[in-house]
């Protein structure tokens, strides 16, 4: 048995403020949702998976055309084709939307109630998913706390949008904890809302499968699906598949070693190459941090505007359009030789070596923090 599970699809999420980006592949991105959900879509299809589990946030609030729905019906028509069903429940971004309740899905998907949790079997692969949809967006109760039994004899699945135990960057939506879904017998927890790949729990298996598309710098990483294998009932495996078109990385270079720009231009180039390798095709979307002491920072600081132009032209030399650099911070030091300065006969000199004889000193130490207090 083959399920396939995703969440937070986000589909044509806006992505506001590309536009201020110098450079930056506005249309590309604004598409990259749609493209991820096809490949989605193909890999239900070459796994010939016996249900594609949507764990909410399949769209991203309220649309500015009836077209983003369209589309996803039409993927999800796709999956009919290949007789795969889909089972979904909304999460706190979908709930806010009028037209996705309106929305006329294919008779292969089931949308679990919003009114009370339910359970949807598949007879002919031996599946049963439990679960229920957001109302609205704000839902602080312990949905899973009311899901139904376990069904006796086939594999029992939760499906649910939710934070367990609260979790950092994202609301506290329907709220449940580890203890909670345990007592429900259930043999695997599909969940949404939480947009980092996680497997919080392998008995019973837990998982996060994190967003399908990363949306900008705070989602770096291959985004994409779980793809859970079970035989007789048992998980015998989750694995991550990458399905995004653009890989969000933060890349943080040290310049330490280098002896002038020039040279820290090149070690980000090198840097970002190897990252656009390790993306398999993908499109690197960048934010580039230069960090160190280094004997190059007098001339990176003189001119903080000239160093970030010359990475940003290094990149589109090397890398071409298989590359943007999103934004370009530089958090570099002066390289200190402190031997030197303990030899100098300045003020500065003396007041070096000073604090070099006083480190070790417990009485010295407390009498200059009295001082500095």
């Amino acid at each position: 048995m083959k399920i396939v599970h995703a969440a937070d699809l986000h589909i044509d999420s806006p992505l506001r403020g590309l536009d201020r980006y110098e450079g930056a592949p506005v249309e590309s991105l604004r598409g990259a949702t749609r493209r991820a959900l096809e490949n989605l879509v193909a890999l239900c299809i070459e796994e010939r998976a016996d249900v594609l589990l949507l764990a909410g946030d399949v769209f991203d609030g309220t649309w500015k055309d009836y077209s983003t729905g369209l589309f996803f019906v039409a993927q999800m028509a796709r999956l009919r084709e290949a007789k795969v069903p889909v089972v979904i429940v909304r999460g706190n971004h979908d709930a806010a939307s009028s037209v996705v309740k309106a929305l006329r899905l294919p008779d292969n998907v089931h949308e679990l109630s919003a009114k009370k949790p339910e359970t949807h079997e598949l007879r002919d692969a031996g599946i049963a998913v439990h679960g229920q949809s957001f109302s609205q967006r704000i839902t602080t109760e312990d949905l899973a706390s009311r899901y139904p039994d376990r069904v006796p004899g086939v594999f029992n699945i939760g499906l649910l949008h939710t934070s367990i135990d609260g979790r950092e960057g994202h609301e506290p939506y329907a709220p449940t904890s580890i203890e909670t879904m345990r007592s429900k017998g259930y043999d695997y927890w599909a969940l949404g809302h939480v947009h980092a790949r996680e497997i919080v729990c392998s008995d019973p298996y837990i998982v996060y499968p994190g967003n399908l598309q990363g949306r900008h710098a705070r989602e770096t990483g291959p985004k994409g699906a779980s793809v859970v294998t079970v035989e007789d009932n048992v998980v015998q495996s989750v694995e991550h598949r990458a399905l995004d078109v653009f890989r969000w990385e933060v890349v943080t270079v040290d310049a330490g070693p280098a002896a002038d720009a020039i040279e820290v231009v090149d070690l980000v180039r090198a840097s970002l190459a190897e990252r656009a390798a390790d993306a398999d095709g993908r499109v690197l979307a960048a934010r580039v941090v230069v960090t160190g002491n280094t004997r190059a920072n007098v001339a990176i600081r003189r001119d903080e505007d000239r160093f970030i132009s010359e990475l940003r032209a290094a990149a589109t030399d090397g890398l071409g359009e298989s590359a943007w650099l999103e934004k370009v911070i530089v958090q570099t030091r002066a390289q200190i030789d402190l031997d030197r300065i303990r030899q100098e006969a300045s003020a500065v000199g003396h007041l070096a070596r000073r604090l070099g004889a006083i480190k070790d000193d417990p009485k010295e130490l407390a009498e200059l923090a009295g001082a500095l207090s």
